[in-house]
């Protein structure tokens, strides 16, 4: 078997004149053609016993192996492919980590805005000034204030025009009714008593000064010198209404107090009576009140209502964030994910590298050379009876096979194997 130790001396040289097997056809002839004599002498010495090509075989293997291993440039070439698959994931690494960077600085900053808008839903409460909102110290006690004091005076204001818009338009004076001219106790029952549309009238026209107050309110939201007119136009309307009440009221009782001798009643007349200013700052003055504490009260309320839609802005922001910030710590886990794969491959094509590239194609091929020399030199060489080489020749092609089928390469529909570093 010696000459299975001189098959590659064929393929070595120094250094920059070393040659891969494909680069030279010549010496590729020249080593089927030793292979194939190989297994010819080696056939005709053991007389083709299938025992001792099963020896022989091993014996090429490990020789085939053991040059495969020595041959560095060819074993270079082999590995190639696998070194730039490594270099192409050492590239993804590269990508997958910068990746990961970004998206934690985005986290970071997320979590950096998170934390500012919290500390703004706090400072907002003790320093609304700082966030272009009007001074709320005290704005929950002002507004409370204000409204405990703006429902009694609405409570005046509807008992008071209920009563003067009655006496005014409904009631009929008598002498035990004088009295009650400015307020009448019994002008609810007894409007609803004559009739339920006289009842509605005298209910609904107290909500006509306060709808008056409430325009007066959203008018002077929007400065300018029209809208000071339209104010200045809303007063005297509510001025002349309850002027006309108070005209209409000292009128009814002027005429039911008067004589032969009396002059006809007029404004003039209605001027120099006493209830008739009465009634009119009883009525006018109070909604003067009224329009200033529900003014107030408006304000106060829209300073908390924008405290409130500042927090409530902010924590719409916050929730945006948060679902912002689980989808990028999704994104940065599947980027370790990824490394970590990244990473065993780069390390299971290092074990490649570190190891050896068996050529499978190649080995087969001087495989089948050197039976085909062992066989050739049964049927030539071997003095045997037919039936005998026939039989012969079959167990030596079982012995090939189950040399084969030992290393995994019956029909392999791989180009090379691949023997790890551990």
């Amino acid at each position: 078997m010696k000459s299975l130790t001189q098959l590659f001396s064929i393929k070595k040289t120094e250094d920059s004149s070393l040659k891969s097997f494909d680069d030279n056809e010549d010496d590729r002839e020249q080593i089927r053609i030793t292979y194939y004599q190989s297994g010819f002498a080696a056939s005709v010495k053991a007389t083709g016993k299938p025992i001792v090509l099963k020896a022989c075989l091993q014996n090429l293997y490990m020789s085939f192996e053991d040059q495969c291993r020595k041959q560095k440039l060819e074993q270079d070439k082999l590995k190639q492919p696998y070194r730039e698959e490594q270099e192409k994931n050492r590239t993804e690494l590269k990508k997958s980590e910068a990746a990961i960077g970004i998206f934690e600085k985005k986290e970071q900053d997320i979590n950096d805005e998170i934390d500012q808008i919290k500390s703004e839903i706090v400072e907002v409460k003790r320093n609304p000034d700082k966030y272009g909102i009007e001074d709320g110290k005290g704005l929950k006690a002002q507004f409370y204030i204000g409204l405990f004091l703006l429902l009694p005076i609405t409570l005046y204001l509807l008992v008071f025009y209920i009563s003067a818009s009655y006496s005014a338009f409904f009631k009929e004076f008598a002498n035990d009714s004088l009295t009650a001219a400015i307020f009448d106790a019994d002008a609810l029952n007894n409007s609803f008593k004559a009739s339920w549309l006289e009842g509605v009238l005298v209910v609904t026209i107290p909500f006509v000064f306060m709808g008056l107050g409430y325009v007066i309110h959203m008018v002077q939201k929007t400065k300018g010198l029209k809208n000071i007119f339209r104010m200045i136009a809303l007063f005297l309307t509510t001025f002349l209404f309850d002027a006309l009440l108070a005209y209409q009221i000292e009128k009814k009782i002027y005429e039911f107090n008067k004589t032969t001798e009396s002059a006809p009643y007029n404004l003039n007349i209605a001027l120099g009576e006493a209830e008739f200013w009465m009634i009119i700052f009883a009525g006018f003055v109070v909604y003067i009140i009224w329009g200033l504490v529900f003014d107030f009260v408006m304000k106060e309320f829209e300073n908390i209502d924008k405290i409130r839609a500042f927090i409530r802005g902010k924590k719409e922001k916050q929730i945006d964030l948060e679902k912002l910030k689980i989808d990028i710590i999704n994104k940065i886990n599947d980027f370790k994910q990824q490394v970590i794969t990244i990473n065993g491959k780069i390390s299971e094509l290092q074990s490649k590298i570190d190891g050896f590239v068996f050529p499978v194609k190649e080995y087969l091929h001087y495989h089948h050379q050197y039976k085909e020399g062992w066989f050739q030199a049964i049927n030539t060489e071997i003095a045997l009876a037919h039936n005998q080489k026939t039989e012969l020749l079959e167990k030596c092609e079982t012995s090939s096979e189950e040399h084969l089928t030992k290393l995994n390469l019956v029909d392999p529909d791989f180009q090379h194997l691949v023997y790890s570093k551990n």
